[in-house]
């Protein structure tokens, strides 16, 4: 079970994540969208796709570009498509 925390609130927990590069990434249905508003930030992984980003909002606190997902990986990535990954501070740790 990993859990990603960020300001005191816990942003998702899944006993189904899935690692890439190192990173956990989170099924969207186990994380918490209500901390979370879209963002206009992209990047692009070459063999990833284009990702997308949330800035994540906590007791009135942001965090930009906080969440990051890949809404159309390309084919090598399809099992994390709308799958969600956190940097910038959140803490991901193992329960």
């Amino acid at each position: 079970m990993y859990r990603a925390v960020w300001n005191g609130a816990e942003l998702a927990k899944s006993a189904r994540t899935i690692e890439v590069e190192g990173n956990q990434y989170f099924p969207k249905e186990d994380v918490n969208l209500s901390y979370f508003e879209k963002s206009g930030y992209h990047t692009t992984c070459p063999w990833k796709g284009l990702a997308s980003y949330y800035d994540v909002v906590v007791d009135g606190k942001r965090n930009e570009n906080a969440a990051w997902y890949y809404p159309e990986p390309k084919e090598k990535a399809t099992n994390i498509r709308d799958y969600v990954a956190f940097w910038h501070g959140v803490e991901v740790k193992e329960d």
